[in-house]
């Protein structure tokens, strides 16, 4: 019995250490160990390269505090949230982002870091117009395409200069755009079920903040529509005349909705 017993401790020692091992070559191997910052920044720019964004993120991250307060270390920052981006990591990448612009305000990439930050909310925002094919109207459609506008405003503003400048530029009058429609489409749902009033809150909407975009051409018509409807004849004339007067040769005013032109992403 003792002799048994003895066995079975020795048994159970021997599986101790066997668990102990496995543990410890469980461990994950730091393959940068010992890597100089333009070795691991090197490597990372490679997987970039390759389109190997999940392994360049982690190497990034690591030259990060490697090269704490370099200049690499804030190019590391900036490519990790390409990476992240392309990795389909939107609100990580952005999150990078705001980082970058909180701790180097005064760096000479701060530029890049908003133009990056406008893109991504851009792409993000180019869902907004899944509201063509449903009806679920939520505000939530707006918010990145309105994120991107002030990312893309604030470059504009602070660096007129920028390389970047001139696309964002263009980016914001599409932007705006797509956000004036947006408003129309709403009108345009509400006032095709009966919510006359919500059509004119939201077609005053898009008058009021997006001036000059084509789709208020629309909106006038929407809100003429609306307050004949409501009855309210002496709003409903105004309204007639400020759209002849802005727009003499108006289709909607010929057609009604059915109108036929050039799409309105292509005016501007």
């Amino acid at each position: 019995m003792n002799s048994y017993f003895r066995l079975s401790a020795s048994a159970g020692a021997a599986l101790a250490a066997a668990m102990m091992l496995a543990a410890c070559s469980s461990k994950p191997v730091d393959k940068t160990a010992g890597w100089s910052p333009n070795r691991i920044y090197a490597e990372a720019k490679d997987e970039m390269g390759s389109g190997g964004y999940d392994k360049a993120v982690p190497l990034f991250e690591t030259l990060e505090g490697r090269a704490a307060g370099t200049p690499l270390a804030q190019q590391a920052q900036l490519d990790k949230a390409y990476s992240q981006y392309k990795d389909g990591q939107k609100a990580e990448a952005v999150a990078t982002l705001d980082r970058f612009l909180r701790l180097h305000p005064a760096s000479p990439a701060v530029d890049y870091a908003l133009y990056m930050k406008g893109v991504i909310n851009f792409n993000d925002e180019l869902g907004l117009f899944s509201f063509l094919s449903r009806q679920d109207l939520s505000e939530r459609d707006q918010r990145a395409a309105k994120e991107a506008f002030e990312s893309f405003k604030e470059l504009v503003t602070r660096f007129p200069d920028s390389r970047y400048t001139p696309d964002a530029r263009a980016r914001m009058r599409y932007t705006v755009n797509a956000l004036a429609q947006y408003e129309v489409h709403v009108a345009r749902y509400y006032y095709n079920r009966g919510a006359y009033v919500a059509a004119v809150n939201r077609a005053q909407q898009a008058i009021a903040d997006y001036r000059d975009a084509p789709a208020l051409e629309e909106a006038l018509y929407i809100l003429m529509k609306s307050y004949d409807k409501l009855g309210m004849n002496e709003l409903r004339d105004d309204t007639e005349r400020v759209l002849t007067q802005n727009y003499p040769n108006s289709e909607f005013m010929a057609r009604g909705f059915r109108r036929k032109d050039t799409p309105w992403w292509q005016i501007w």
